[in-house]
């Protein structure tokens, strides 16, 4: 049909059709906030909390000084433990884990109590050297009963 021939009814349904797909186009929710556990005296826990922000996610800390109890109420184990836990969306994630690994489980949401990155690998966000060494690392994924499968590998 020429374009001259469509009616003004015609471009005014097409018109409102695209408007509402627009309108109903899903919204990308944001990220959950974090809740974040640390020693008042770590500065690396800081530097993980800040990469975590700039990949969207809010985090609200909470400063204390002994991280075993909250490591205990949710199942993460003394061979998992490091310098930070922290709590979102129903997950534990220990230690210096990369925010593209909790967006990924944020996504996936696999029956698991969290994620860990055990110790502190240098290279490992919040752990970076001015010289730019890096170690490899796993991000582990913590099982109810304490077992855990590799996650993500890095470097």
């Amino acid at each position: 049909m020429p374009l001259a021939t469509v009616s003004r009814r015609v471009l005014l349904g097409a018109a409102l059709g695209a408007a509402a797909t627009t309108a109903c186009a899903q919204v990308p929710r944001p990220a959950p906030e974090l809740v974040v556990y640390k020693s008042p005296a770590c500065g690396c826990c800081s530097a993980w909390v800040d990469h975590m922000r700039a990949a969207g996610f809010g985090a609200r800390i909470v400063e204390q000084s002994d991280l075993a109890p909250i490591r205990k109420a949710q199942g993460v184990t003394d061979a998992l433990a490091a310098c930070h836990t922290a709590l979102i969306d129903g997950y534990a994630i220990e230690g210096h884990v990369p925010a593209q690994d909790v967006q990924r489980l944020l996504l996936d949401r696999p029956e698991a109590l969290g994620l860990a990155v055990p110790a502190m690998p240098l290279g490992s966000p919040g752990m970076e050297m001015p010289d730019g060494r890096r170690q490899p690392f796993e991000t582990f994924l913590m099982l109810r009963g304490g077992a855990t499968r590799v996650f993500a590998r890095h470097g």
